[in-house]
């Protein structure tokens, strides 16, 4: 008997589901081992109908998780139907091309049983410390040079370790104990999850959450595409240029095609550069995470974020681009161009709705990881820590300084760097002056110096962009500087790890946002 929700009781079931995974994410992010997720919130929790339909997200996260989580439970159940599941099974993976395009970023999937049926599951993604191979950088020849790579298989069987697939993994990283602890954390949440939701259905006489799911779901999908539909139709084109440290060049080309006949948005990537011999290749998931994300927050940030307002968002991408990569292609630093993406559709986006534009900003946050030896010998490494530019400004407000949009990652703090290896950071401060002026000013970049207390001789992993090409203004405003990465002065020319010394410092200027408008206008 199919159970009918009156508009209280769905407001309630709602807020109890919302409530629900916000709980599974502050467990997994409280309970985590690697700095990224429990200092940063570099993860995604999110609860799935039988369909593997996203009914609804956590609060925290980032988009290029949650909305490639969104598309992964689907590639996971094609593999791993529900009736090759049975009660006290977990599932994990970690395959980019199928879920949130890096080996460190594993998936773990935590099915919900009542009455001997499975009703529902809990997904979580997280950016693990190590997954062995080449770490978080750019420099890896193919995908499997950067790491271990996790097929969808069972974590857990009927309750109990699947012992081959522990020890397997466990065999492979460097930080066993992390990942092993970690791992835990992503299980536990989604039994939290887990007793959350059964509450629910008791507290509703509710079976499963199947009707319940169609009917946020469907609600969902009709008010984005009402949104749409009051869009004037056409096509709409943008492109933005962005440079690596070696000096070679990524194009993101976009068009923008809305049908308010039908109440779809299409964005076509054809034309983007090809795929780049660096680890900075992003999988289709992980591009469809980033567009749907922009496109929603300039038309409909206020409807929630799950299967039914994604589904009028279609993507189309060149396979084997940089936008859609295939394996055997290099991955691992997707987020340099994933985060990227946004700079050309925001500038598509204008050209339908000026007052919801945004110039371009520094794009993908700066990423760091640190390895070596101590005086003693002991191998360290540090799990990896980001810092961000400045955000392009928009029409009502200046940019944002030093702030990961559009990642929504905070910032390590360096305290907890510190405490992770013999790091020592000498400088942390924006930078005055790197914002585009405009009539709104873009945000500010920052400066970031730091050594490595050591005898030996250490590896930096450094991912960093926009070292030429300016973010570029909008309406007028003019652009936000460039950004600078050296070693004791010297501008650094390589995607790869590094060598560097005891002595050896390092120096990262981060780019500043454009600005918006003519900054002569009144």
């Amino acid at each position: 008997m199919t159970k009918t929700f009156d508009p209280i009781e769905l407001e309630i079931c709602w807020q109890s589901l919302i409530s629900t995974v916000n709980e599974q994410a502050k467990a997994l992010q409280r309970s985590a081992f690697s700095p990224i997720v429990r200092e940063a919130g570099d993860l995604a929790n999110a609860v799935f109908d039988r369909r593997g339909r996203m009914v609804a997200q956590a609060v925290t996260g980032t988009p290029g998780h949650i909305n490639s989580l969104a598309m992964a439970v689907t590639n996971i159940l094609a593999e791993h139907p529900i009736a090759t599941l049975a009660p006290g099974d977990v599932l994990i993976t970690n395959d980019p091309y199928l879920t949130a395009g890096q080996l460190l970023d594993v998936t773990v999937l935590v099915p919900v049983w009542r009455g001997g049926r499975m009703i529902a599951m809990f997904g979580s993604t997280i950016h693990h410390t190590d997954v062995g191979g080449y770490g978080i950088g750019a420099g890896g020849r193919d995908v499997f040079e950067e790491g271990l790579w996790i097929p969808i298989v069972k974590l857990m069987v009927d309750g109990q370790r699947n012992e081959d697939v522990w020890k397997f993994i466990l065999s492979n990283v460097r930080q066993p104990d992390h990942m092993a602890g970690d791992l835990h954390a992503q299980m536990a949440s989604g039994e939290i999850g887990a007793q959350r939701l059964l509450a629910l259905c008791d507290q509703h006489g509710l079976d499963d959450i199947e009707h319940l799911a169609d009917v946020i779901i469907e609600r969902s999908e009709e008010a984005t595409r009402t949104g749409i539909k009051a869009l004037e139709p056409g096509t709409h084109h943008a492109s933005a240029l962005l440079d690596l440290a070696d000096g070679s060049k990524i194009e993101i080309v976009c068009a923008l095609i809305v049908d308010s006949d039908t109440g779809t948005i299409t964005v076509d990537y054809t034309g983007s550069s090809e795929a780049s011999p660096w680890g900075i290749n992003v999988v289709k998931n992980y591009t469809h995470a980033y567009t749907t994300f922009t496109v929603r927050s300039v038309l409909s940030p206020d409807i929630p974020n799950n299967h039914g307002s994604l589904a009028p968002i279609e993507m189309v991408a060149p396979e084997g681009s940089i936008v859609n990569a295939v394996s055997p292609q290099p991955c691992t630093a997707r987020h340099v161009v994933g985060m990227f993406l946004p700079n050309a559709l925001l500038k598509a986006l204008s050209q339908v709705r000026p007052a919801g534009a945004m110039a371009e900003g520094s794009g993908a946050v700066w990423t760091m990881q640190v390895s070596g030896n101590d005086d003693d010998g002991t191998p360290f490494i540090t799990a990896m820590f980001t810092y961000a530019g400045g955000v392009g400004a928009r029409a009502g407000k200046p940019g944002l300084d030093a702030c990961s949009y559009p990642t929504g990652v905070a910032a390590v703090p360096i305290e907890v760097v510190e405490a992770s290896a013999p790091i020592r950071f000498t400088t942390k401060a924006l930078r005055p002056g790197s914002g585009g002026h405009g009539r709104q000013n873009g945000g500010l970049g920052q400066t970031i110096e730091f050594c490595v207390d050591t005898k030996r001789p250490w590896q930096l992993n450094a991912v960093t962009s926009r070292l030429t090409e300016a973010p570029q203004g909008i309406f007028g405003g003019e652009p936000g500087a460039t950004g600078r990465f050296s070693v004791n002065g010297e501008p650094v020319t390589t995607q790869a790890r590094i060598t560097l010394q005891p002595d050896d410092v390092v120096r990262l200027e981060l780019p500043g946002g454009g600005g918006y408008g003519d900054p002569d206008a009144n």
